[in-house]
């Protein structure tokens, strides 16, 4: 079975301070589009939300613009930016880097069920 959906109308929305996620749901794939305002950081704007301590969430994820610094509870740390295709593993935080809104393409599904999820 074909099934195609578009960005520009997902199956739901989910907001919280300084950003949001739109979830798109097709048989065998959850797929989540994250956008970050500068200023965004997971801590602040999405911990209260999740009522963890980190991220627990496992992204697959693709940037397609601005630029996020990501830091690991082992203390491991990177940054992603346009163009950039990353793994990162639960246990984490993350914000952006700089002036410029982030928007980032998540394939993980967790995101898409989960994230931000009230």
């Amino acid at each position: 079975m074909l099934e195609v959906k578009t960005v520009d109308k997902p199956d739901e929305r989910r907001d919280f301070p300084r950003g949001h996620l739109e979830a798109l749901h097709l048989t065998g794939l959850d797929f989540a589009v994250g956008t970050f305002e500068p200023g965004w950081r997971w801590s602040e704007s999405v911990a209260p939300i999740a009522g963890t301590g980190s991220c627990m969430v496992h992204h697959n994820g693709y940037v397609v613009r601005g630029r996020l610094h990501l830091r690991m509870d082992d203390g491991g740390e990177g940054e992603v930016g346009p163009g950039d295709v990353f793994v990162c593993p639960p246990g984490h935080d993350a914000w952006v880097v700089g002036d410029e809104q982030v928007v980032v393409y998540d394939f993980a599904g967790t995101m898409a069920n989960e994230y931000a999820k009230k």
